[in-house]
């Protein structure tokens, strides 16, 4: 398993790809796969069939996971960014590579 530096609920943007540009937020971090699902993008149609939950079924709209290497990690001050750690004793904090401000 790799350990990835991006996780739930940061600020992405999509570097590449159909939504290249957009930004949204990280829904779910599959670290196995490398794979990362982002809130409102890489939208998908999908059929589903009728279940207790949706009675009539049919074709929705769903938030497909797309390549964790196809998005960087937005800092507040400078935008996107990589993300570098900073161990201060025991205690490890992500920091923004441009502006070194916690992340």
């Amino acid at each position: 398993m790799v350990k990835y530096k991006i996780k739930k609920d940061d600020t992405v943007k999509v570097v590449c790809g159909k939504d290249k540009g957009k930004t949204g937020k990280v829904v779910k971090v599959d670290s196995d796969k490398g794979r990362i699902i982002i809130q409102g993008i890489n939208i998908v149609k999908k059929a589903q069939k009728p279940k207790s939950q949706n009675d009539k079924g049919g074709i929705i709209s769903v938030e497909a996971a797309m390549d964790i290497s196809n998005v960087m990690v937005v800092c507040k001050k400078c935008g996107p960014t990589k993300i570098g750690i900073k161990a201060d004793g025991k205690d490890k904090a992500r920091i923004c590579k441009k502006c070194g401000d916690t992340i």
